[in-house]
């Protein structure tokens, strides 16, 4: 038994003892290094690029421009929620007559050393017409605003309408209505490792890259198009990954441009990423506003909702195509069973870099929303914020449960939960009856505390499929072969844990390979928190038909029954008296010999995706002086169906926090009115260090199973980062009940507590409800 056990990662020893292997730690024969040359300007249409001087430059062996890639080149294609109306406004991998956002590739140089190629490119003379820039999406979507794409007509490229029930109908006859506009600010995951590619031409024409991650089959694809090579002749290797958090891994303009580099001079071509360009040019995330209007009863039952919401895009659409629109907009009514909802969603173009997904993406923006609403009225009725929340849940008997809202290709249906236990559970978990008590403690005593919570439903276990083969070699070594990726998630410790399960193999036995599209013939990979829920699937079935076929072979052998065996401790075991009938050395053996291949393959697919969901809780404490939020006490709450391995589980959940920290509380890639990036450094990019990240108290639930997997998971992934905002915003609200705040945009900066704190109590108002 390994389900269930928080076993130790077999992914571990290499990274720990300094084995690992990342891209850049890839130094082939003949090697040369590339740079890319990017645009200055926000938005101007280019009047010429003299590269005379570079290409004279010593140790310089190749230019590219727009100019020099194929003329038929398509642009890069999407890979979610692909809309056809969109296509005007993808991304071609160098820019043609315009560019539209500061970062934007316009040349690549390749020169025999990182050095030689970025002296050549500071020789290259780019010539601009500036054009007007639009940074703001109210600002964009105004009749004068210049177009980014004028085959689309407007810089509003896509709408995205839902409804339910009659929202103006329910809001004139609710006797409270709360109108408030909300914003969440642009930033993204800031992996600790850049990104990079090497790539390797061979004198048979084939083609090797490495440094491919999260979708390591769907780039396969795209490149082999885009070169218009057999995908048989393309190899993609995965390496090691210093984080992935939705921004590594996509299709992006280098992806093309170092294999097209390399097939042209016939070497291997290495580009790394510096952190300036990342800053500017890998996808950002999150940067949206929100105008709620909420209509209640006296009771705090929320009756009618509508959001009308304007999703900054950037200048292109890129390989996620509207998948974070849809996934904001379907995801936000969360636990919630409100009659009316209307929300209308704008993806709106602006010359800033594009944006793509980030851990939780839509809903870290719709959860800050939607919670700090949920407070607002709890604040106006003077009601306990937790049992307004009692008001509005979902009930475990209307499971399962539809928003009547679409999202990727699918209607949001909850498989299962008991929202009202969790919530009872949070409440319980940090003494909330009790906090009052603690509050006025720390008041006597100079200190300022609150205490704030956040509901959440999550998404996972995004199909449509997922592939795995499982194989016992002839000489006893058990190999899982599957689509997904590693990007840190602990993937290849869980899925041994599962091949275990069934094959009776210790889990740190078996071998998982994934990520080189030359051994595993297919996947979807790594994203959306579906690993374990479609992967995983996907071996327990693989592993479970090997499993059939060793126990068959073992019931002709022993003249007993299959269904009175299992496998368990490298043995045949007998079901009934647990005694070893044969050690599965011998039985493996057995099978080859009788010809009888030991090899499973299985594809798991599914139309509907999966919904954990929780609780978040944050207790604060605001110095007075400086404005300062320290988080005394951080609680999660999870219900993640089943756990194959608490240790990774819990391991998510809290690196999920500390980067849902910096959204709450640092991070913000902020631009000026020309469209240049202010914050592309670590000096002005804060995010959270160990200091600031606090003791994260974790409880992981498994009291609804999912029905649409055979192991009844739901995914971990996402979870730990989508509730802090609002569970941090409402625990400052509740700290500075006595001042005039609201907090209704992100990130929460010490300066504005500070001011707050200095303009004074308001007028004395009566002490929070307690029913």
């Amino acid at each position: 038994m390994t389900i269930g056990i928080g076993v130790k990662r077999v992914e571990d020893p290499n990274l720990i003892t300094g084995n690992g292997k990342y891209v850049g730690d890839i130094n082939l024969a003949d090697q040369c290094e590339a740079v890319v040359v990017r645009s200055t300007r926000a938005h101007a249409n280019i009047i010429s690029i003299n590269k005379e001087a570079a290409e004279k430059s010593p140790g310089v062996l190749k230019i590219l421009t727009s100019a020099d890639l194929p003329d038929d080149l398509p642009p890069i294609p999407m890979r979610l929620s692909p809309e056809k109306s969109l296509n005007y406004a993808l991304q071609y991998p160098l820019a043609k007559e315009r560019v539209r956002y500061v970062g934007e590739p316009i040349a690549l140089v390749v020169a025999t050393s990182r050095y030689a190629a970025e002296d050549a490119a500071d020789l290259i003379n780019i010539q601009y017409s500036p054009l007007p820039p639009v940074i703001d999406v109210y600002q964009s979507i105004k009749l004068d605003a210049p177009l980014l794409h004028p085959d689309i007509g407007s810089n509003d490229l896509f709408v995205i309408h839902s409804k339910k029930g009659n929202f103006e109908n329910q809001l004139k006859a609710c006797p409270f209505v709360l109108e408030k506009e909300l914003t969440i600010q642009r930033h993204s995951g800031v992996p600790l490792e850049t990104r990079g590619l090497v790539a390797a031409p061979e004198p048979d024409h084939h083609l090797t890259v490495y440094g491919a991650a999260k979708v390591v089959h769907f780039n396969h694809q795209v490149l082999a198009k885009l070169l218009k090579k057999d995908m048989a002749d393309i190899r993609l290797v995965e390496t090691d990954v210093g984080g992935g958090f939705g921004v590594r891994g996509e299709f992006y303009p280098e992806d093309y441009l170092i294999p097209y580099a390399a097939m042209q001079i016939g070497r291997p071509v290495r580009w790394i990423e510096d952190r300036l360009e990342h800053m500017k040019t890998t996808n950002h995330s999150r940067e949206q506003k929100h105008r709620v209007t909420a209509g209640f009863n006296e009771k705090g039952r929320i009756l009618a909702f509508r959001d009308e919401i304007f999703v900054d895009t950037g200048a292109y659409i890129r390989t996620h195509g509207v998948t974070v629109p849809e996934l904001t907009q379907g995801m936000l009514p969360g636990p919630y069973d409100i009659h009316a909802l209307e929300i209308v969603t704008h993806v709106i173009a602006t010359n800033k870099t594009p944006v793509g997904t980030y851990r939780g993406p839509g809903r870290f923006e719709g959860t800050f929303v939607r919670e700090r609403i949920i407070d607002m009225i709890a604040q106006e009725l003077k009601i306990d914020p937790t049992v307004i929340r009692e008001r509005n849940v979902i009930r475990k008997d209307q499971m399962p449960y539809t928003n009547g809202i679409y999202a990727l290709g699918q209607e949001i249906k909850f498989d299962s939960g008991d929202y009202q236990s969790i919530l009872n559970k949070a409440r319980l978990a940090v003494q909330w009856e009790n906090f009052e008590e603690r509050r006025k403690l720390a008041e006597a005593d100079g200190r300022l505390l609150g205490l704030g919570f956040a509901m959440f439903v999550e998404k996972s276990g995004l199909g449509p499929w997922e592939f795995c083969e499982v194989e016992i070699s002839k000489d006893g070594h058990a190999f899982c072969k599957t689509g997904l990726a590693d990007v840190g998630q602990g993937m290849k410790t869980m899925l041994s844990q599962i091949c275990s399960q069934q094959l009776g193999i210790p889990y740190d036995k078996i071998k998982v390979i994934h990520g080189d599209t030359d051994k595993v013939e297919k996947g979807n990979g790594s994203f959306a928190t579906r690993g374990t829920v479609v992967g995983g699937s996907a071996a327990w079935y693989a592993s479970q038909s090997l499993k059939n076929k060793l126990l068959d072979t073992a019931s002709k052998l022993l003249s007993i029954s299959s269904d009175q065996l299992n496998l368990s401790d490298e043995s045949v075991m007998h079901t009934e008296n647990k005694l070893k009938l044969i050690p599965i050395e011998e039985l493996i053996s057995e099978c080859y010999k009788k010809g009888i291949q030991l090899k499973e393959k299985y594809t798991f697919s599914t139309d509907h995706m999966t919904y954990p969901y929780g609780v978040h809780a944050a207790e604060v404490e605001i110095d007075l002086e400086t404005g300062k939020i320290k988080i005394n006490k951080y609680q999660i709450a999870y219900d993640v169906g089943r756990s194959i391995n608490p240790s990774l589980v819990g391991g998510q959940l809290i690196g999920g926090m500390a980067q849902g920290l910096g959204g709450t509380l640092y991070e913000e890639l902020k631009y000026d009115e020309t469209g240049q990036l202010l914050s592309g450094t670590f000096m002005d990019y804060l995010i959270p260090t160990a200091k600031e990240v606090p003791e994260v108290n974790i409880n992981i639930y498994e009291n609804e199973l999912s029905p649409l997997n055979p192991l009844g998971v739901k995914g971990a992934g996402e979870g730990g980062t989508v509730g802090v905002a609002p569970a941090i915003a409402n625990a400052v609200m509740n700290a500075l009940r006595e001042y005039s705040i609201e907090i209704i945009s992100l990130p929460i900066r010490p300066d504005m507590v500070r001011e707050v704190i200095r303009n004074g109590k308001k007028s004395k108002v009566p002490p929070e409800a307690r029913s």
